[in-house]
C-alpha cells in the first residue's frame, strides 16, 4: 500500500528527538504558551523572513485573526480565490463581510490576477491569495493593486511553507510604475511567502509540509503595531493577566505543539528539498495525465500536494486503488458553490476554469519519505491508465 501521506513513517524517523521534548513539555507543565512557543515564533519569523510571529491554535484561525486584526467587518469586501480549501472564505463570512471570489489561472490552480481589479470597489478592503497546493500566487501583481486601492493583503501559506517568489523588496504603489513606497524600483530578490503581505497565514495542520500533531497555526507580520494587536486577539483581548482590552478570542498554540514542531523544523528543507526531487521524477515520466506547472521558474514550489489533471478521475481512481495506491480530490467543488455561500448568488459559468478544475485535479501520493521504488510504482501505475 502507498498511501497518499504517511504521517507514521514520518514520526518513526524522528521518534527519537520528538518523544523527549514531549515529556519535558509535560513534567514541565507548561502548556499554554511556555518557552516553545516563543522559540517557535522566532524560528518561523525568521524561516519566512518576516520580523515578528504570533502562534495561534490552526492555520484558520490565523486567517480569521489576520482579517480581525485589518478591522474587517460587516459590509466590507475581502476578494480571494475561486479555488482553495473552504477556510479562506468562511473566515470572511464569519466577521460579517463578503468573499468576493476570482477565477483561477489555468496552468497553476492560483488566483488570476488579471481579473481582480474589475472586483474592486469602494467596500473592498484586502485581498487573500492562496499559495495553492505549494505554489506562490503571482505576488507582485497582487502587491501592486493594493498599493493602487490601499487593500490589505493577507497570504493564506496553509500549503506553502519555504515556498519561494522572486520580487521587489516592498510593496509596489502601482501597476506597471515599478516603484516602491515612491523610491526608485530595487532589484528583485528571492523571498518566502508569508513575509510579502502584510499578514502571512501558516497551517501545521499534520498533512502539511511542517505539520504537528493535532491543529495549529501561526501569523506572520512585519508590523509591529500588528504583532501587539495579534498577541492580545489571540488571548481573549488581554493586554494583562485578567485585564482585557477588548473581547478576543482563545487561540493560543498548545507548548505541546510548538515542541514538536520545533524539531519537524530542523528537518523542513531537507523533507522540502525530496518533495521537489520526487515531483521532478513525476513531472518527466508521468506521461497519461497533465502534470502541475512551476509558474516561477527556477524558484521553489514546495509540493505539499502533487496535483495532475485527467479527463476520467474516477477511473483513474479506481485503478490507483485497486493498486493499492492512495489518493485524494483538492478540492470536488469551486468554492463559490459551497452551499454555505448560495447566499451571494454566484451562478454555474462564472469561474470556468475553477468549475473545470473541480470535476479534473487528483492528487496522488506526495511525502518526503516516499522511495524511489514506491515513486516508479505510482508513475507505473498512473500510466497504464487508459480512459
Amino acid at each position: 500500500m502507498i498511501p497518499i501521506i504517511d504521517l507514521k513513517k514520518q514520526y518513526e524517523t524522528i521518534k527519537k528527538e520528538v518523544d523527549p521534548v514531549i515529556q519535558e513539555v509535560i513534567y514541565s507543565t507548561r502548556y499554554v504558551l511556555g518557552d516553545e512557543v516563543a522559540n517557535l515564533e522566532a524560528g518561523i519569523a525568521s524561516y519566512t523572513g518576516a520580523k515578528f510571529a504570533v502562534g495561534v491554535n490552526s492555520g484558520t484561525d490565523a486567517l480569521l485573526l489576520a482579517l480581525k486584526a485589518c478591522g474587517i467587518g460587516p459590509g466590507d469586501e475581502v476578494i480571494t480565490t475561486a479555488f482553495s480549501f473552504f477556510a479562506t472564505a468562511e473566515v470572511i463570512d464569519l466577521l460579517g463581510g463578503k468573499p468576493v471570489f476570482v477565477d483561477i489561472n489555468k496552468e497553476d490552480f492560483t488566483i488570476d490576477v488579471s481579473l481582480i481589479e474589475r472586483k474592486i470597489n469602494k467596500n473592498t478592503k484586502a485581498i487573500i491569495p492562496v499559495h495553492l497546493y505549494g505554489q506562490a500566487a503571482a505576488m507582485d501583481a497582487i502587491l501592486a493593486l493594493a498599493g493602487k486601492y490601499h487593500l490589505k493583503v493577507i497570504e493564506d501559506c496553509a500549503q506553502a511553507l519555504g515556498a519561494e517568489i522572486e520580487t521587489v523588496d516592498g510593496r509596489l504603489q502601482a501597476v506597471g510604475k515599478g516603484s516602491v513606497q515612491g523610491k526608485p524600483a530595487e532589484q528583485k530578490k528571492r523571498r518566502r511567502v508569508g513575509s510579502l503581505g502584510d499578514y502571512g497565514c501558516i497551517s501545521f495542520y499534520p498533512t502539511k509540509n511542517l505539520g504537528c500533531f493535532g491543529d495549529g497555526g501561526m501569523i506572520v507580520t512585519n508590523d509591529e503595531n500588528a504583532y501587539n494587536l495579534l498577541k492580545k486577539l489571540r488571548s481573549h483581548g488581554e493586554k494583562k493577566k485578567y485585564e482585557h482590552e477588548f473581547a478576543g478570542y482563545n487561540s493560543r498554540l498548545d507548548t505541546l505543539q510548538a515542541a514538536v514542531l520545533l524539531v519537524k523544523l530542523r528537518y523542513l528543507d531537507t523533507w522540502t528539498d525530496r518533495r521537489i526531487e520526487i515531483a521532478k521524477m513525476y513531472d518527466k515520466k508521468l506521461t497519461a495525465v497533465k502534470t502541475p506547472k512551476a509558474n516561477n521558474k527556477g524558484l521553489r514550489h514546495v509540493y505539499n500536494l502533487y496535483t495532475i489533471l485527467t479527463a476520467d478521475r474516477e477511473g483513474l481512481q479506481k485503478l490507483l486503488k485497486e493498486k493499492e495506491i492512495g489518493t485524494a480530490i483538492h478540492y470536488p467543488l469551486a468554492m463559490p458553490f459551497q452551499e454555505a455561500f448560495n447566499k451571494y448568488g454566484y451562478k454555474k459559468g462564472d469561474f470556468p476554469i475553477a468549475e473545470n478544475a473541480s470535476t479534473k485535479v487528483l492528487s496522488i501520493p506526495m511525502y518526503p519519505e516516499l522511495t524511489d521504488q514506491q515513486v516508479d510504482q505510482v508513475i507505473t501505475a498512473v500510466n497504464s491508465f487508459r480512459r
